[in-house]
């Protein structure tokens, strides 16, 4: 073998490892937050408020207490209220988000805002809930189109567990933050992928933890 064949064979054998190293990596950090198949393509609730979306994502974790233990973290979801369980400094200002249960945060109204941010008065609004059920969330344009639905529902499970399905739904007029449309459909998904594991295994963590 000639010594540029030898390199070329170390630089496949070494790109391979790294494939194989992200891929393995990609699987693990999946895992736990992974929708089935059924999951996926099942009607929730909030899918008929987008009817016709450009992307649908659905993650899924399975979170070993009650559905009535699980359900009162997601009622007292947004920042300055409960936070979002996800990275803080990126979406409740660097306040911590609740380790327990606040039993003022746990009356609901359809259309009351639950805050994107500390400090702002926009956020998501209350589409429609169910306690126990399913909580609806989505997001207006100043005009007033839905541009988003991000619903959460929960479903027992055998041995007492509590399946928590979340999907979120981009309508054909999503703005993709100013990017352009072919952009904004792989970077975005990638960075809801990133925020929505952390909130699943925060959720699972803190009504487990109780």
């Amino acid at each position: 073998m000639t010594k540029q064949a030898a390199h070329r064979t170390r630089l496949f054998v070494t790109a391979t490892g790294v494939a194989a190293s992200v891929a393995a990596a990609y699987v693990v950090a999946t895992e736990r937050v992974r929708a089935d198949d059924l999951e996926k393509s099942e009607t929730l609730a909030g899918d008929e408020l987008i009817p016709a979306p450009i992307e649908s994502l659905t993650h899924a974790i399975t979170i070993h207490r009650k559905v009535g233990d699980v359900w009162p973290w997601l009622a007292q979801m947004g920042a300055t209220r409960g936070g979002w369980y996800s990275y803080d400094a990126i979406d409740n200002g660097g306040y911590p988000s609740a380790a327990r249960i606040i039993p003022e945060l746990q009356h609901l109204a359809v259309g009351m805002v639950f805050p994107a941010l500390p400090g702002i008065h926009e956020g998501f609004l209350l589409l429609a809930y169910e306690a126990n059920r399913h909580l609806v969330l989505g997001w207006r344009s100043p005009s007033g189109e839905l541009l988003a639905t991000w619903a959460f529902v929960l479903r027992e499970v055998e041995g007492g567990s509590t399946r928590l399905i979340v999907r979120v739904r981009g309508a054909q007029g999503y703005p993709f933050y100013g990017m352009p449309r072919w952009l904004g459909r792989r970077i975005i998904p990638l960075g809801h992928f990133v925020m929505q594991r952390k909130q699943l295994l925060g959720i699972a963590a803190r009504a487990e933890a109780l």
